[in-house]
């Protein structure tokens, strides 16, 4: 982290997990580095532009509990993704669209109120030291800038350009995720993708960056060899010995000797990233 300047915001509270997130860490699987980034992306991408910012510019992604800063710099924010309540100076401000915040004034988002993953930009982005070419913070190995707690100071960059213009984002897709089918399907018995799209899951309360766990009826395996470790991509399928499948989300291990029995499409994870414990999930092929 950069040393402490008068521009940077300060941290007053942070009860849930709360990190700082760009376009992640792509490309460097093969040095088992995974790829981080915001789980919401088109979330987080709304709130970088609708402050003016650059395509891939860091935000804070805020995990269900919300979060309190005091203003270094002046800046336009915005807060998009879940839905929580946003006061500046004990004033309530808007969702999705940008807002003043002036120097020494406290900016709050309040818990989440309907989804899990609310987004905070700031113009000029958060601007914690990059690492390994990234400002994502990875949870499985913790890559990249520290967690986000109450005393740090978080450096804010210099402003690209004036917010936008009001952008609306478009109808958030729901329903089952859609799915291809895994590698491994052999391990497993006979018409288990269909099993896999008729069953009824819910959301487990482990469920986290790396992985959403499903509670269910379990898949059965019908193979129970050991495999060797392989390449996992996001939105994999795993099905561990308990047979309650688990989606790979964006701090996932980048191999795994779990078998794969299908993929979740890229533009349902989004959908994945607002799902609450307890909350409903199921399956349809793509």
């Amino acid at each position: 982290m950069t040393s402490t300047t008068t521009t940077d915001w300060e941290v007053l509270d942070a009860p849930g997990l709360v990190t700082v997130q760009d376009d992640g860490r792509l490309g460097l699987a093969h040095l088992g580095v995974p790829r981080a980034g915001p789980l919401d992306p088109p979330a987080a991408a709304l709130a970088g532009r609708l402050v003016g910012d650059a395509a891939g510019t860091a935000v804070l992604e805020v995990t269900l509990g919300g979060v309190t800063l005091r203003a270094g710099a002046a800046r336009w924010v915005a807060v998009t993704g879940a839905r929580c309540a946003v006061t500046v100076g004990g004033s309530a401000r808007g969702h999705g669209r940008a807002e003043w915040v002036p120097a020494g004034a406290e900016l709050r988002l309040g818990p989440a109120t309907s989804g899990v993953r609310s987004y905070l930009a700031v113009g000029g982005g958060w601007a914690p030291d990059p690492v390994l070419g990234s400002r994502s913070t990875d949870t499985l190995a913790w890559v990249g800038p520290p967690r986000v707690v109450a005393g740090l100071h978080l450096p804010v960059g210099a402003v690209a350009g004036p917010p936008a213009a009001v952008d609306v984002p478009g109808r958030e897709r729901s329903g089952p995720l859609r799915v291809d089918p895994g590698p491994r399907l052999d391990r497993f018995a006979a018409g288990t993708l269909e099993r896999l799209c008729a069953t009824a899951y819910v959301v487990g309360a482990a469920s986290d960056r790396v992985g959403l766990r499903l509670e269910g009826e379990p898949l059965v395996r019908v193979d129970e060899r050991e495999l060797a470790s392989e390449g996992m991509v996001l939105g994999a399928v795993q099905v561990p010995p308990d047979g309650r499948p688990v989606v790979l989300l964006a701090d996932h291990p980048v191999t795994g000797g779990y078998p794969m029995v299908a993929v979740v499409r890229h533009d349902d994870l989004a959908l994945v990233a607002q799902l609450r414990p307890g909350e409903p999930v199921s399956f349809r092929p793509a």
